[in-house]
């Protein structure tokens, strides 16, 4: 979908700005424009021809606010986000009924969706089709205006522009930044067998392996995610694709099968980040930060995207929710924002970097209490419970 795009003008008062095209930024356009509010949505267009093999977990919060501004893609495939009629394509949600984490010697939890009130633990959603879905609900939203360059005139300005973003960095708010000494590496893969709706981990020999079920229920694609060491992500991705699929089955203990490379491989380096301060004010406004331009943690527990929706599901919470005579830009408003998410988003930051640090560990004896916890844990079911639902976002 082509947005509508318009040119900035210093005549033109918005109420708020958001900066920055991607998933966060758009889905915050389209809650803030159900509130009636004049919406900016700063989006340079984007580089086209590189296929993203990226899949993102989303939990029942996130799918539930997707479905509020119909962004959710519904499993209609390509064709069917404009023609609901179409033949159904291959499904691009998927989802995960259970899943099972592998320690390195003999560890293991497993969690199942038949023990929650939702019919899936998360689901899988291709990145492409549900970057579509929201083009389409911005195209159609006529309380927002696609702008290239940010207007002049904003009440308030939501910064959604990354772990890069330039303008955080250009108003002094300091970023933090504890670089991993490892690479994400992600690629498609199909399999000789179904993958049957469940997502895998493996944490071994210092690395965490994740291969995330695509396709349906009943597909035989999977999107891996794997942390490893940069020398040997970067071999890897030099290497040949039979190489790559054949160190994937060897890690998986060939639990799917045969494997072959169906996409990528691509690699980034990873880090645990975050704004000292996530507000600030300007002469023209309030400023607040939101998404990856404010954290971001090791992907180990798959809430990157679902930790930056629930910013944006608070900071229109505590707008709409906002004394009549209070402007948007006020500081004590954004305040409000701020203390929720520091407190929510600083926790989730220090269990996914306690894990990371617990697994890296080589010495035999943390190797042994570590399993022996991940065995103890899964016979707690109370506990397993109150955990996955509160990572699916059914808590609070």
């Amino acid at each position: 979908m082509t947005q509508t795009r318009a040119a900035p003008s210093s005549s033109r008062r918005f109420d708020v700005a958001v900066r920055g095209g991607g998933i966060v930024g758009q889905t915050l356009a389209l809650l803030l424009a159900r509130e009636r509010l004049k919406v900016a949505l700063v989006a340079p267009p984007r580089a086209t021809g590189k296929v993203d093999v990226r899949a993102y977990a989303l939990n029942a919060a996130s799918r539930t606010l997707l479905q509020t501004v119909r962004a959710w893609p519904e499993n209609q495939g390509t064709a069917g986000l404009h023609d609901p009629g179409a033949p159904a394509a291959t499904p691009v949600i998927t989802p995960v009924t259970t899943m099972d984490v592998w320690g390195d010697s003999g560890g293991r939890v497993q969690f199942n969706a038949d023990r929650t009130a939702e019919k899936a633990l998360t689901w899988i959603v291709d990145v492409p089709a549900l970057e579509q879905r929201l083009a389409h609900a911005v195209h159609f939203q006529s309380g927002i205006e696609v702008l290239d360059e940010a207007p002049q005139k904003a009440t308030l300005t939501v910064i959604c522009e990354g772990k890069r973003s330039a303008t955080r960095d250009e108003l002094g708010l300091a970023f933090d930044v504890r670089p991993y000494p490892h690479k994400a590496l992600a690629a498609r893969l199909t399999c000789a067998l179904p993958h049957g709706g469940a997502a895998r981990q493996w944490f071994q020999s210092g690395e965490i392996m994740a291969l995330l079920p695509l396709d349906g229920a009943d597909g035989h694609r999977v999107a891996l995610v794997w942390s490893m060491a940069h020398e040997r992500a970067d071999c890897l991705i030099a290497g040949a694709p039979e190489a790559l699929a054949l160190a994937v089955q060897e890690r998986c203990g060939q639990v799917l099968g045969d494997m072959n490379l169906d996409g990528g491989p691509q690699a980034w380096p990873l880090e645990l980040s975050r704004a000292q301060r996530w507000i600030t004010h300007t002469a023209q406004g309030g400023v607040a930060l939101a998404g990856d331009a404010a954290h971001a943690m090791h992907p180990l527990a798959g809430q990157g995207l679902n930790v930056g929706l629930a910013d944006v599901a608070e900071l229109t919470r505590v707008i709409h929710e906002r004394e009549y005579w209070r402007e948007l830009g006020d500081p004590k408003l954004l305040r409000r924002y701020e203390r929720a998410r520091q407190a929510e988003v600083g926790a989730m930051g220090w269990v996914t970097d306690g894990l990371f640090g617990l697994f890296a560990q080589p010495d035999g004896r943390i190797q042994t209490l570590r399993n022996w916890g991940m065995t103890g844990f899964d016979r707690l079911a109370p506990l397993k419970h109150w955990l996955t639902r509160q990572a699916m976002g059914t808590i609070g």
